[in-house]
C-alpha cells in the first residue's frame, strides 16, 4: 500500500554458511523419513474424524444419483462450486468431512492463528463477492467467515453434505459413474468427481515412542479444546491458569500458539527440533485511501506481482506490492542490479548466483534479529534457523520471539536426538530429563508430502478394471495438464500435481477449477457422458514436464528435513509436485490455447 524499500542486509561469509547449513541438516536427519509420523487413522483418529466445533447430526443414508460430486468444502472445494456454477453446471454435491466450508480455517481455529501471507492476494474471489480484507495479514476468523462468505455467494450450502468423510471410491464401468462411501453409509453414484481435498487436510503426528501412555490431556492444534484450555481465537487462554504445557512443533501452528498459551500457562515447554524463520509481521488495518484507488482486476495485478518476486525476479524498477519477508530477497536482488548496473550483463547462472547470496543474506539477518530480541545467549542460538529461505515455511510473528524471554517458557532442543525422546505417563522426556506436564499440544503438522494413500485415506481408490490410483501412480504423476489420468474416467484433480505453481495458492486452484468447469461444461453440451485423457495425451504431457523441468532436487536435498522435502528421503517429493516449470502464466497460456480450439484435444469423450 506503499512504496517499498529494500532490507538493510549484513555481509556474509558465504562459505562458512554452506558448510554450517549442511552440518545443521544431517544432525536432523532421520532414516525413517515420513514414516517418523504417525497417521492420525492409526494413532488417533479422535484428532482428524472427531469435530469440535460442529455437533453431528443423525441422518439416513443418501441414496442419489448426481453429475458431480466435489470432495471437499475448503478453498480448492468452494472455487471449483464457484466456477462450476457460473459454467452452468448446477447438479453437483460438494462432501465435507467438517460441519460447514472453509478446510483448513474451519479446523485450525487455534489461538492466534492469522493468515501468513498478503491476503489480499491470498483470500480467492474477493472481488467476486465484493470483499476486502479487514487487514494485511487476515486472522482465522475472517478466513473462515469469508469461506462461508463465498458458500452463501454462490448457493453452495443447499448443495453441500457436511460432516460426511468418504471412504471409498470406485470406479462403476457399467453405470459410467463413480461410487461413492462414506462414514455415514452413503451410496452416492457421481458422474464426475473433482478430488478437492486441499494439502492440509489431514493431520499428523510425530511418532515419539510412549505416545499412547500420557495420563494427561492431549490434542492437536488443527483441533482445539477450547473446552480444556478456555479462550478463543483471540487468546485468554484461563482454563490453562495452574497447568504446565507441552507444544510438540515449532512451524507454522506452533509458532502462532506459543505467545498466548505462555501467557496463561504456569509453564510452557516447547520442544523444537528445527527452528522456524521467524521475521516481524508488521500487520497493519486496510488503508481507506488505497482501497478508493482499487480497480476490476486489481487482485490478478496483486497475485501476479506476489508470483513474481517468489518464482521469478522483479523486472528493472518494478514495484513490490507486497512489500514483506516472502518478498524480501526478490526486492533486494533488484535494488542490487539497478544500484550496479548489472541489468546489462545479466545471465541465467549470475543471477542464480546472485539470488542465492541474497537469500544468504536475508537470512543472516533474521539470525541477527533473534540476538537482538531473545536475552539468553542459549536459547537464542538454538532459535536460529540455519538453512536458506524456502526451505521451511517462513513464519511472521511480533510476539513469538520476545515469549522465550519469560520466565515461565523453557525451550528445549531436540535436535541432537532428531526429535522427543519418549512420552511417559506424566510428561516428555527430552536428553534424559523427563519434563512433567498436564497437557500435550502437537503442533506437527499435516499430510502434505507422505504417500498419497496416506495423505487421502481413501480405500479402495480405484478406477477402470479395479486398478487402485496409489498403484497407478507408484512411480509418479501421471496426468494430463495436472487434472485427469488415463484408466479413471470423469476424474479430475486439484493441487499440487503436474500444473502451475504460483505463491497465491488460492490462484492455483482458480486456474484448475475454470479448466475443469470448462471441460464438464463442453462435455455436457456434446451430449458426452465419460470424459478421459488418453494414454497418449498423459505421456506427452508427462514428457512435457520433464523436459521443461527445473533440477532443484539439490536445493531441496541440501535443506534442512521437513515436509517441503519429504523429510529429506533420498526420493525428493517436493510439496509442490511435480510443477510445470516454464511457470504458472506461461500454464495460464497453454490451457486458454487448448480450450480456445473447442476440441479438447487428448480427451476422448463417449456416451
Amino acid at each position: 500500500m506503499s512504496d517499498c524499500a529494500p532490507t538493510d542486509t549484513p555481509e556474509i561469509d558465504l562459505p562458512a554458511l554452506r558448510a554450517r547449513y549442511l552440518a545443521e541438516r544431517d544432525v536432523r536427519l532421520r532414516e525413517e523419513g515420513q514414516a517418523q509420523y504417525l497417521t492420525t487413522d492409526e494413532a488417533f483418529p479422535e484428532f482428524y474424524e472427531a469435530d469440535p466445533y460442529t455437533p453431528v447430526v443423525p441422518r439416513d443414508p443418501i441414496t442419489a444419483e448426481i453429475e458431480v460430486a466435489v470432495l471437499g468444502g475448503g478453498w480448492a472445494g468452494l472455487i471449483t462450486g464457484a466456477r462450476l456454477m457460473e459454467a452452468g453446471v448446477t447438479d453437483f454435491r460438494i462432501i465435507e468431512l467438517a460441519g460447514d466450508f472453509g478446510g483448513a480455517w474451519y479446523w485450525n481455529r487455534y489461538p492466534g492463528i492469522q493468515c501468513d501471507t498478503d491476503s489480499y492476494a491470498y483470500l480467492p474471489l474477493l472481488e467476486e463477492t465484493g470483499y476486502l480484507p479487514k487487514e494485511k495479514y487476515a486472522r482465522g476468523d475472517e478466513c473462515f467467515e469469508h469461506a462461508q462468505r463465498i458458500g452463501k455467494h454462490y448457493d453452495l450450502y443447499e448443495r453441500a453434505v457436511f460432516s460426511t468423510l468418504v471412504e471409498a471410491l470406485s470406479w462403476d464401468e457399467d453405470d459410467g459413474r463413480w461410487r461413492i462411501g462414506t462414514n455415514r453409509g452413503d451410496d452416492i453414484r457421481a458422474r464426475h468427481v473433482v478430488m478437492a481435498q486441499g494439502p492440509f487436510n489431514k493431520p499428523k503426528l510425530p511418532g515419539i515412542p510412549g505416545i499412547r501412555d500420557f495420563r494427561g490431556h492431549m490434542f492437536h492444534s488443527a483441533r482445539w479444546d477450547y473446552a480444556y484450555t478456555g479462550g478463543d481465537m483471540h487468546g485468554g487462554l484461563d482454563g490453562l491458569a495452574g497447568k504446565k504445557v507441552a507444544v510438540i512443533g515449532t512451524g507454522a501452528s506452533g509458532v502462532q500458539i506459543v505467545p498466548h498459551i505462555a501467557r496463561s500457562a504456569e509453564h510452557l515447554y516447547v520442544f523444537q527440533r528445527t527452528p522456524s524463520y521467524v521475521y516481524e509481521r508488521g500487520d497493519v488495518p486496510t488503508d481507506p485511501a488505497w482501497a478508493a484507488t482499487l480497480r476490476p482486476g486489481w487482485t490478478r495485478e496483486r497475485k501476479r506481482n506476489f508470483h513474481t518476486a517468489a518464482f521469478e525476479a522483479f523486472a528493472p524498477g518494478q514495484q513490490d506490492l507486497i512489500c514483506d519477508g516472502w518478498t524480501e530477497v526478490s526486492r533486494n536482488l533488484e535494488a542490487h542490479l539497478s544500484a550496479t548496473g548489472g541489468w546489462a550483463t545479466l545471465t541465467p547462472e549470475k543471477f542464480m548466483r546472485l539470488r542465492e547470496i541474497e537469500d544468504y543474506k536475508a537470512m543472516e539477518r533474521v539470525r541477527r534479529r533473534v540476538d537482538a530480541i531473545v536475552r539468553d545467549p542459549a536459547t537464542a542460538e538454538a532459535l536460529k534457523p540455519w538453512y536458506r529461505f524456502l526451505c521451511k515455511r517462513p513464519c511472521f510473528n511480533d510476539d513469538y520471539l520476545p515469549t522465550f524471554n519469560r520466565d515461565n517458557v523453557t525451550l528445549v532442543d531436540v535436535s541432537k536426538t532428531k526429535g522427543v525422546e519418549r512420552i511417559t505417563a506424566d510428561g516428555i522426556m527430552a536428553d534424559g530429563v523427563e519434563h512433567r506436564v498436564d497437557c500435550i499440544i502437537f503442533a506437527s503438522g499435516f499430510e502434505i508430502t507422505t504417500d498419497l494413500d496416506r495423505r487421502l485415506g481413501i480405500a479402495p481408490f480405484t478406477g477402470r478394471a479395479g486398478r487402485s490410483l496409489y498403484e497407478h501412480w507408484a512411480e509418479g504423476y501421471r496426468t494430463l495438464h495436472g487434472m485427469t489420468t488415463h484408466g479413471f474416467p470423469n476424474l479430475f484433480f486439484t493441487g499440487f500435481l503436474q500444473g502451475g505453481v504460483t505463491a497465491s495458492t488460492t490462484d492455483m486452484f482458480d486456474q484448475q477449477a475454470r479448466h475443469i468447469a470448462y471441460v464438464l461444461a463442453r462435455a455436457g453440451e456434446r451430449g458426452a457422458t465419460v470424459v478421459e485423457p488418453t494414454a497418449e495425451a498423459v505421456e506427452q504431457w508427462c514428457a512435457t514436464v520433464r523436459e521443461t523441468a527445473v533440477d532443484n532436487t539439490a536445493f531441496q536435498r541440501e535443506c534442512t528435513p521437513g515436509y517441503y522435502n519429504n523429510e529429506g528421503e533420498q526420493k525428493i517429493r517436493s510439496h509442490l509436485g511435480e510443477p510445470y516449470w516454464p511457470g504458472f502464466y506461461a500454464f495460464e497460456d497453454l490451457l486458454l490455447a487448448w480450450r480456445d480450439t473447442g476440441e479438447l484435444p487428448g480427451m476422448e469423450l463417449r456416451s
